[in-house]
């Protein structure tokens, strides 16, 4: 899976990753590579989570099937 993700310089001249695709998906790093690393895992992390939110809004009498891609 890919997204598209936004670098832009902070005033303490940190890099912010943000992934527009996710709301409040954002990381940062000291350097690209760094901001690069850290929103990748940033994604992992929304991914899962939204993952777990839809898990449990299933009704009672239903089991999630997860499906590789």
């Amino acid at each position: 899976m890919m997204f598209h993700v936004v670098l832009t310089k902070d005033e303490d001249g940190w890099i912010v990753a943000e992934c527009p695709a996710l709301p409040g998906c954002v990381s940062q790093g000291k350097t690209e590579q760094e901001a690069l690393a850290n929103i990748k895992e940033a994604i992992t992390a929304w991914l899962w989570a939204e993952d777990q939110k839809a898990a449990e809004a299933l009704p009672d009498d239903q089991s999630p099937l997860v499906v590789a891609v």
